[in-house]
């Protein structure tokens, strides 16, 4: 497959697509979703929560901070996870736009 050419399309679709694309993980989906729930900042091991090694968990959370919806802080030996509400709350904002502007063309 040869290299996309991201640059023919505008921010917002460019956006979107690299949110789907982390996204596209069910393993930081339960990331997300296992975060989201918590009263405060997970700074305690995601393994036994979500079921896979270490280095894989690191993965995830590196790919989700990528993108801006994790912020994490160094506390001690542990580093804290917690969701970026405004990073999450315009993720939504730019699904919501994008599925509120589809017409119900379909046959």
């Amino acid at each position: 497959m040869g290299i996309t050419k991201t640059q023919i399309f505008d921010t917002k679709q460019n956006e979107l697509a690299q949110f789907f694309k982390i996204l596209g993980h069910p393993a930081r989906i339960a990331i997300l979703q296992y975060i989201s729930e918590q009263n405060s900042c997970i700074c305690n091991d995601l393994v036994e929560e979500i079921g896979l090694a270490q280095a894989t968990i690191s993965q995830h959370l590196k790919e989700l901070k990528s993108i801006g919806l994790l912020k994490g802080e160094i506390e001690g030996k542990s580093m804290c996870y917690c969701i970026d509400i405004d990073r999450w709350n315009a993720l939504q904002q730019i699904l919501n736009s994008f599925f509120n502007n589809t017409k119900q063309n379909c046959c």
